[in-house]
């Protein structure tokens, strides 16, 4: 079984013992604060090895990146 197997079902289990929406938006919760633990994380190791620093963070709050919209052509 690998290991995305084995995350699904207990994230199954877990989620079998939900109960209410209050329970719910605590198990929402702590699994944000999880991913947002671990992107931490990986910024942190980026800027420990130079790849990020000061000047890279305000070019990224300078930014524009949307992706542009384009008009689907319509079906007949």
């Amino acid at each position: 079984m690998s290991y995305t197997e084995k995350a699904q079902l207990e994230l199954m289990n877990a989620l079998n013992s939900i109960r209410s929406e209050a329970e719910l938006n605590e198990f929402k919760d702590l699994v944000a604060h999880f991913f947002a633990q671990k992107a931490q994380k990986a910024i942190d190791a980026l800027w420990d090895e130079g790849v990020i620093n000061v000047d890279t963070i305000e070019q990224w709050g300078a930014e524009h990146m949307r992706t542009p919209y384009s008009h689907a052509t319509r079906r007949s």
